[in-house]
């Protein structure tokens, strides 16, 4: 117990509460719900041969398949309605190319947004190291981001070939006593589509997860950082000191006239008459 707790008290749980960790936390969610519907699924479907010579009749023919979908190597029996003779069939068609990408991709990305949290929580200082860390984690969500839409794309038109080479409809054309129309053949009940269905949708949800995640990984890069810094938002701040103009210190300059104070303080010059202007010259003409 005080080793969980000391692990907990190491790690920033707070990640987890912003869109980065968040999202990671859905993506890892997500995948699994993506390969567990897919990779475990399992259908059957029920058809029936019901021959002229009712002895001959099967009405409860089984027809098992499940992931990875190689359908061409999937069989059962089936009667020929001549005698007690039987023939086996397979299915038509290998879509394991298609599922199995999907699958994988699935994994992967489960085990990406597994390592990516954990390496939030618990290796935050690391990750930020030198942006190494966010390059790489920028690199990988757009790759996967694609493989996702590209996988899931494949896996969509894989299903949809798969419901087609399963229609019980289909399945009895292959039949060569369906072929006789003194025979009737019919279907007692089809595959059930909705796990698989699900996995195209929790496909096509993890491409909207990754792709949105996209924009707050590249927050965290240098690329995103650089360009705030060359492009602040706020206004440069003002000068705190006011602009002083030199002071002009100097010393006293006399002239005969009157006395010039050079402390900053431009005094009025001490100009002194002698009360009338007197001459060298006569006073009255």
């Amino acid at each position: 117990m005080e080793t969980a707790n000391q692990i907990v008290s190491l790690g920033t749980f707070q990640v987890l509460k912003v869109p980065l960790g968040f999202i990671r936390l859905l993506e890892w969610l997500f995948a699994i719900f993506a390969f567990a519907t897919c990779g475990g699924y399992s259908g059957q479907l029920r058809v029936s041969v019901d021959c002229v010579n009712k002895t001959d009749s099967n009405l409860s023919i089984n027809i098992n398949f499940a992931y990875p979908f190689r359908l061409n190597q999937v069989y059962f029996d089936v009667p020929t309605c001549e005698g007690r003779s039987q023939e086996r069939l397979f299915l038509v068609g290998d879509f394991s190319s298609s599922a199995e990408f999907f699958v994988t991709i699935a994994v992967f990305a489960f085990l990406y947004s597994l390592l990516a949290t954990v390496v939030y929580i618990f290796f935050q200082n690391t990750y930020r190291e030198n942006n190494r860390g966010p390059f790489i984690d920028f690199i990988v969500t757009v790759v996967f981001s694609f493989m996702w839409l590209v996988s899931s794309s494949a896996w969509a038109k894989g299903l949809s070939d798969v419901k087609v080479a399963t229609d019980p409809d289909e399945v009895v054309l292959l039949m060569s006593a369906c072929k006789v129309q003194t025979n009737k053949c019919g279907s007692a009940y089809g595959p059930i589509w909705s796990g698989l269905n699900t996995s195209v949708v929790f496909g096509y949800l993890n491409f909207v997860l990754w792709a949105g995640n996209i924009w707050f990984v590249f927050k965290e890069t240098g690329w995103h950082k650089g360009g705030a810094a060359r492009y602040p938002s706020s206004a440069p701040e003002k000068q705190a000191a006011p602009f002083n103009q030199p002071s002009y210190n100097q010393g006293t300059f006399d002239q005969s006239g009157g006395g010039f104070s050079g402390t900053g303080d431009l005094g009025q010059s001490e100009y002194s008459q002698v009360g009338t202007y007197t001459s060298s010259g006569p006073t009255s003409y």
